[in-house]
């Protein structure tokens, strides 16, 4: 009777374990900065669902548009973006605030995504294609 009770919380704890692990295999940032470092953990484990980026294994964005769903983000193996972007959409939710949520990560987590992001989006982009992160030169107290 014991073992049936406690049955449906063994089994939320064994997929929380599985899902924690979920986005770290794949991780091949190293030998960088602790705070990109983290910032790879912090998006394989945050972000990893909604966006793609290889370089953590981050799976999350449509392939194709006739594939899309709702929660696919930008793929940052094509989309290059700039610390100050990432901060902004990470703080807002995103550009349009309809999907993304607001503050996913806060404070010295958000300085961490976002200077991991700022290093590694866009990898893929072929010169003179994709999108181009336009920004506005990060001021010394920003961090990252």
């Amino acid at each position: 009777m014991l073992l049936r009770r406690s049955m449906p919380i063994l089994l939320i704890a064994a997929a929380s374990f599985v899902l924690a692990a979920c986005g770290s295999e794949g991780n091949s940032v190293s030998g960088q900065s602790a705070a990109i470092e983290s910032g790879s953990q912090l998006f394989a484990a945050r972000c990893s669902g909604c966006h793609t980026l290889s370089v953590v294994g981050a799976e999350g964005s449509a392939a194709q548009v006739s594939s899309a769903e709702k929660t696919n983000g930008p793929n940052f193996n094509t989309r290059k973006e700039c610390y100050e972007n990432v901060v902004y959409a990470i703080q807002n939710g995103g550009f349009s605030g309809a999907i993304m949520p607001a503050n996913i990560v806060v404070g010295k987590e958000t300085e961490q995504i976002a200077a991991f992001l700022s290093k590694y989006a866009g990898s893929e982009a072929m010169s003179g294609t994709g999108s181009t992160a336009k920004c506005a030169p990060k001021s010394a107290n920003a961090g990252g």
